[in-house]
């Protein structure tokens, strides 16, 4: 299946996890691949494994605006156009809100939320011009609260629902805007949880399918919503959560 043929997307958070996943797909679909991220060695070890000739390592903190104008330029400069953007890029800092100092407040929306505010202001003239795609990696934590989480969550709130007024807004000019809304994934940024037992256990006991989700679980859905096999799909936040958003809530009866 080469859905992706002759175009060009780009992945930011693509050096471990979910954009990892996400940018070998897209390649393995025969696309144009820009790896973004902050950390240059974590890009050029997963570009070692793609076509050179269709990859493009291009190390960016998209939270300085800067540097996410820059990604987009080096995107046109190598490859002439753009006609997928995947926000991925993102961090999460966990404790009470009293804990929570200003820095590391700012730091996760400047991430999370100016990240995707900054690439898609910049990638969003030449997606115009190639009636293109955005998705955006929010989070269950983007439609519902966590303990402990108050920064995550309200950062990936406003992704959740920016993605739903870009889909208004650029609907009618050709510009389709979704989400994905993981639950648990096996990440880096995840690893912590992953290591703790019990903890683990209890997700499995919440998720219906039973299991944590795995990169390319999200990876699949994110190059379905940007092909053109959701032609007819904009503003949907679709939940790659194993089905634990199917759920009221409640605990498990007998």
């Amino acid at each position: 299946m080469q859905r992706f043929a002759g175009k060009v997307v780009v992945v930011t958070g693509a050096g471990s996890g979910i954009g990892e996943g996400t940018a070998r797909r897209f390649a393995a679909e025969g696309a144009m691949v820009v790896l973004c991220g902050r950390t240059e060695a974590k890009l050029r070890r997963v570009a070692a494994d793609l076509d050179a000739e269709r990859t493009l390592v291009q190390p960016a903190d998209v939270s300085e605006r800067a540097q996410a104008e820059a990604l987009i330029a080096a995107t046109l400069a190598r490859f002439g156009r753009l006609d997928v953007l995947v926000n991925n890029a993102g961090t999460v800092v966990t404790g009470p809100l009293l804990e929570l100092e200003p820095e590391a407040w700012r730091r996760v929306m400047a991430t999370d939320l100016d990240g995707v505010y900054f690439c898609t202001r910049a990638a969003l003239p030449h997606l115009l011009e190639a009636k293109g795609s955005i998705v955006n990696v929010s989070s269950v934590s983007g439609t519902g609260g966590d303990w402990n989480m108050s920064a995550y969550n309200a950062a990936k709130g406003a992704v959740t629902n920016l993605t739903r007024s870009l889909a208004m807004e650029l609907g009618e000019k050709g510009v389709r805007v979704n989400a994905v809304n993981p639950s648990f994934t096996l990440t880096d940024m995840t690893r912590d949880m992953a290591e703790d037992e019990a903890l683990v256990a209890k997700f499995r006991e919440r998720i219906p399918l039973g299991r944590p989700g795995e990169p390319a679980d999200v990876a699949d859905v994110i190059a379905f919503l940007a092909s053109e096999d959701a032609r007819f799909v904009t503003g949907v936040n679709l939940p790659v959560d194993g089905g634990l958003s199917a759920s009221n809530g409640q605990p498990r009866q007998a």
